[in-house]
């Protein structure tokens, strides 16, 4: 699939998609408690979402079953929320979400850490959201995507911690999937170079321990392998000649 170079007009479709899923996380984070089921804090999200006039861009992706992914603990990505999944005080939550407006997406994700979570996972999280920062400093048209997916994996690497390579990020924009491919590793070649107007979702998806991963029955769940914790943090980011323009975050 060719890489989509976005218009003005399709970026401003975008900005404000990500301007709105930045307001859902703002709005949802106040939910993500302990005693709280991941069923409600799905319900919730898709209220806010729909508040602002727009779709949440996961609900039926696929058959993917509702309008957020909620992943505990070392669910790594694509946790179904249910009744049954109560998060608890020492738990780490990863919220997945995408909206949809006038059928352009954007696409985030944030963890977050219950009241009695270890300082462990305090120091995932914060490393996890410390490599997307360092990733994006090359999203600049002239560098190479690889130059993006280098810093990641050297900021990771260097720390200890074990990248998931059987999943990566991905362009988006009409479609919640586009190319390229954006991994969080060091490729074996520069991939493609940068241009203004691409828009890419960049998601490191990090493991305290090895990097490998499990896919579960239910269709969508995936697990660390070695069941350590994992956190994800993603942003819907504008390839601008400036640097990167990030769509999700409410500037």
């Amino acid at each position: 699939m060719a890489i989509s170079i976005k218009s003005e007009r399709e970026i401003e479709l975008m900005r404000h998609a990500g301007e709105v899923l930045a307001k859902t996380h703002q709005e949802l984070a106040e939910y993500i408690k302990p005693g709280t089921t991941t069923w409600h804090i799905n319900k919730i999200a898709d209220e806010i979402i729909r508040s602002y006039s727009c779709i949440p861009s996961f609900l039926n992706y696929s058959g993917y079953p509702a309008s957020v992914c909620i992943s505990v603990n070392e669910e790594v990505v694509h946790g179904i929320p249910s009744k049954k999944n109560i998060i608890k005080d020492t738990d780490i939550v990863s919220i997945d979400a995408g909206v949809i407006w006038k059928g352009y997406h954007s696409d985030a994700a944030r963890t977050y850490a219950m009241p009695a979570a270890s300082k462990e996972a305090l120091e995932l999280i914060k490393v996890t959201e410390e490599s997307f920062f360092e990733g994006i400093k090359y999203a600049k048209s002239g560098n190479f995507l690889n130059d993006i997916c280098s810093a990641i994996d050297e900021y990771l690497s260097s720390r200890g911690y074990g990248i998931v390579r059987d999943l990566v990020g991905h362009g988006v924009g009409s479609s919640l999937h586009e190319s390229p491919e954006v991994p969080n590793f060091k490729m074996d070649h520069k991939g493609v170079r940068l241009r203004a107007g691409m828009t890419l979702a960049i998601e490191p998806m990090v493991n305290i321990g090895r990097g490998d991963v499990d896919f579960l029955d239910d269709g969508w769940t995936v697990k660390t392998s070695d069941r350590t914790l994992s956190a994800h943090y993603e942003n819907t980011v504008l390839i601008t000649d400036e640097g990167p323009d990030i769509l999700s975050l409410l500037k």
